[in-house]
């Protein structure tokens, strides 16, 4: 009897497997095919030579979770010698008085020492006696403690209040609030106006910050820690001078309220 190879039969039930699996999965790649096609967008032209140039602005009011004060001790006397050690037995109280409200020594920093000489006039080169400034930084962690603060260090001897500043640890995240919602109203006002003209806004050519910042405060001192401090809401109980007025300057309430952190940026958008 004549045998019949069954590798024939083996590729023929093979082949039609395959031409089974093919005929399923076809319709689903078309199918893809056409999803990929349609979800495709047009691409976005930019026109530089027809522009609108927009700028947007946002502000962020926050309340203060630090506050910085600037005070301190000034002394007259006819001698350098006699003048320093008065100067510094006296801002030794003061400092004793401020930690005692609670304030770490790590808090407490010096902010300017300045002796200076005190001429008998203008133009006179006689020295009738000396001066000291000796001032100190106080970060207040507790905002709420910041009038008891003053009150204590100027019970405690100290004369002038330079500054009293409030900041938000936050910074960076307000900071970025204000430029996304910068960039938003920007936005905003350039398609009002390009809907008003009859033209359509594409994509953004060039934008810049213009600014951002986080004042503005009332300051006296001029030292750079100051200076690099951009705050609001400076003590509201300290004479034009600086120098602390008599009475009960110490018993007045200083008022954090809130601080504003604003950004402006300057978009230029291509129209169609």
């Amino acid at each position: 009897m004549k045998k019949t190879s069954r590798y024939p039969i083996i590729l023929t039930i093979a082949g039609l497997v395959l031409l089974i699996i093919n005929l399923l999965i076809t319709p689903h790649k078309v199918q893809a095919a056409k999803l990929t096609t349609e979800g495709q967008t047009k691409p976005q032209t930019c026109n530089s030579s027809r522009t609108i140039q927009v700028t947007g602005s946002a502000l962020i009011n926050v309340a203060p979770d630090r506050a910085l004060v600037t005070l301190g001790v000034q002394t007259n006397g006819k001698t350098v010698s006699a003048v320093q050690r008065a100067n510094d037995s006296a801002i030794q109280k003061v400092i004793a008085a401020v930690k005692q409200q609670g304030v770490d020594a790590a808090d407490i920093t010096t902010d300017l020492f300045v002796i200076e000489p005190i001429y008998e006039d203008y133009d006179s080169l006689y020295i009738k006696g000396y001066r000291t400034y000796n001032t100190i930084s106080v970060t207040i962690r507790d905002v709420s403690k910041t009038s008891r603060i003053v009150a204590a260090a100027l019970s405690a001897g100290a004369n002038q209040i330079d500054d009293v500043n409030f900041y938000t640890t936050d910074l960076r995240k307000y900071r970025d609030q204000a430029r996304e919602m910068a960039v938003v109203a920007a936005r905003e006002k350039a398609d009002a106006l390009a809907s008003a003209s009859g033209a359509e806004v594409t994509c953004v050519l060039n934008i810049n910050e213009n600014s951002w910042s986080y004042f503005n405060g009332w300051r006296f001192g001029s030292s750079s820690r100051q200076a690099n401090l951009w705050t609001q809401n400076a003590i509201q109980n300290v004479s034009p001078s600086g120098e602390a007025e008599e009475g009960n300057i110490g018993e007045k309430p200083i008022s954090p309220g809130q601080i504003a952190v604003k950004a402006e940026v300057s978009i230029t958008f291509a129209l169609e």
